[in-house]
């Protein structure tokens, strides 16, 4: 069995044996009005991290982990946003450190790029992060406008989270789906899941 790395999400860790196995690349797909970067800055707090952002200025992204009230890690944070950003990623993903973390913050910018490049890119980053034995964890939008080449996303990742966002009434119900997971056993059952100052398991009425 391949190491397991552990997401920093305990409920999730224990769900999934431990955590990531190592050399993993996951989609986590969330609607754009989500808490879903709660997920990816816990995520920060396991190991070293790149936080590769596309749609947000890297200052917003660090004053977004400077605020939150939860574990978080101390990640290297680049903007790659503009019109070269798969170049930019590629370039930052060769330099990645054994069993690191990278988050790309939204993919979505990438995906709209060439079919045949962003293969490339994606074969790329799959090599680089068996290699290094980390975990590649790409942010995708599952909003109004999905690129073409989610479907590429979803089928090259090894894991694939979807977390579901309803308001229901006066609340607002958070559900992890793990359809995929290479690797691993992927859960017959959602994971209901507290969104607030941190992640957690919400206990109030079920526990999927």
């Amino acid at each position: 069995m391949a190491e397991r790395l552990p997401t920093g999400i305990t409920v999730l860790d224990r769900q999934l044996g431990g955590g990531i196995p190592a050399g993993s690349i996951v989609t986590l797909a969330a609607t754009p009005a989500s808490q879903s970067e709660l997920l990816l800055y816990e995520l920060t707090s396991t190991r070293g991290t790149l936080y590769l952002t596309t749609v947000r200025s890297d200052q917003a992204v660090q004053d977004a982990l400077d605020r939150v009230t939860t574990r978080v890690g101390r990640p290297t944070v680049r903007d790659i946003g503009g019109d070269a950003a798969l170049d930019n990623a590629n370039r930052l993903v060769q330099a990645l450190p054994e069993g690191a973390n990278l988050i790309v913050d939204v993919v979505d910018v990438l995906e709209r790029a060439d079919p045949t490049r962003y293969r490339n890119f994606l074969n790329e980053l799959q090599t680089h992060v068996m290699n290094t034995g980390g975990v590649a964890v790409l942010h995708a939008l599952d909003g109004r406008s999905v690129p073409d080449n989610r479907d590429m996303t979803e089928h090259m990742s090894d894991a694939v989270f979807q977390l579901q966002t309803e308001v229901k009434g006066s609340e607002i119900e958070n559900r992890l789906a793990i359809p995929k997971f290479r690797g691993g056993r992927a859960l017959e059952e959602t994971i209901k899941l507290r969104l607030t100052e941190e992640v957690s398991i919400d206990t109030s009425r079920d526990i999927a």
